[in-house]
């Protein structure tokens, strides 16, 4: 239920109040944000442009592409434009809506991973029936599943952000607006708003991380009775999905699952998964991936014999 606030907009401190300090945080910030458009709507333009890539685990990887590009998007941009402000206001709205949709594309990204390994799973330790449990059917219903899932834990977030009642301070030393650091602004007791924090975001995060990297012991310990050939394409796909996994829920584990207190370094590790991970992942897909690597170069050929007729 929403409160009566005295509270009508926050103040993000952002990453630094150094007027040199917040140019060079626009500057590659900004590289790096459009270093994540780039690479992440290069894939979904090669995935949905090659027939080649019509696998189940292409179709999660357009929908992963996608996730990281609206992730970022819901927290890079207004970090950019605040670089080169002196007041970085964000109204209470505007701050709600960020949490929500933060939460919303972060939480679909884990459900993603999940059935990225559930894929590999079936690829590699069911072979034979993989194209009969993972069709286009199947494949839709565990996205739509997915996303119903994302809505209800934004949904639950920004419940919890809502109840809480704001009466005086209204500085946010971070430089976006989520559920740590606002809990530090609310005038109540938070203590049970934090144990709920935890037990949602919190064990998604652990819960999933283990999910994952349990599957992914499993896949490597089943590729002994594949041949040569096959175990160097299983394990550089695996190995590909295994690093994005620890790189988003390292820093995710770090932040949600601990009491409500903060360190120096908070901003920081949420720099590396808020905007480091959507730029890292389609380089780590793209680089180990020979099959995308191609379709690309022939993305490429054919938009330049398109131009060559022009």
């Amino acid at each position: 239920m929403l409160l009566n606030n005295n509270v009508t907009e926050f103040i993000l401190l952002g990453l630094t109040q150094d007027p040199v300090r917040k140019k060079i945080v626009f500057a590659i910030f900004l590289i790096f944000y459009l270093g994540t458009l780039l690479g992440n709507l290069l894939i979904i333009a090669t995935i949905k442009t090659s027939r080649a890539l019509g696998s189940p685990m292409y179709y999660f990887l357009f929908y992963l592409s996608f996730s990281d590009t609206c992730f970022s998007t819901s927290i890079a941009p207004r970090m950019i434009v605040d670089a080169l402000l002196k007041k970085t206001a964000i109204s209470f709205s505007e701050c709600m809506i960020q949490v929500f949709t933060f939460h919303f594309f972060s939480c679909l990204e884990i459900f993603i991973l999940i059935l990225m390994a559930v894929d590999r799973y079936v690829a590699i330790c069911k072979p034979l029936h993989y194209m009969t449990i993972m069709s286009h059917r199947v494949c839709g219903g565990l996205m739509a599943l997915a996303w119903v899932g994302a809505c209800v834990h934004s949904s639950a977030q920004i419940s919890l952000a809502l109840s809480l009642p704001f009466c005086g301070p209204n500085v946010i030393d971070h430089y976006f607006c989520d559920l740590q650091p606002l809990l530090k602004l609310a005038c109540t007791d938070t203590y049970v708003t934090n144990l709920l924090l935890v037990s949602n975001s919190g064990a998604i995060c652990t819960v999933s991380f283990v999910v994952l990297m349990f599957s992914y012991v499993i896949i490597l310990h089943s590729l002994r009775n594949h041949s040569a050939e096959g175990r160097r394409k299983a394990l550089s796909t695996c190995i590909s999905h295994i690093i994005v996994v620890i790189l988003f829920f390292g820093p995710c584990i770090f932040i949600y699952t601990r009491p409500a207190t903060t360190f120096p370094m908070d901003k920081m590790i949420a720099v590396f998964y808020t905007i480091g991970t959507p730029l890292f992942n389609p380089l780590i897909y793209t680089l180990r991936n020979a099959e995308v690597k191609n379709a690309m170069r022939m993305l490429w050929r054919k938009k330049l014999i398109s131009d060559d007729k022009k």
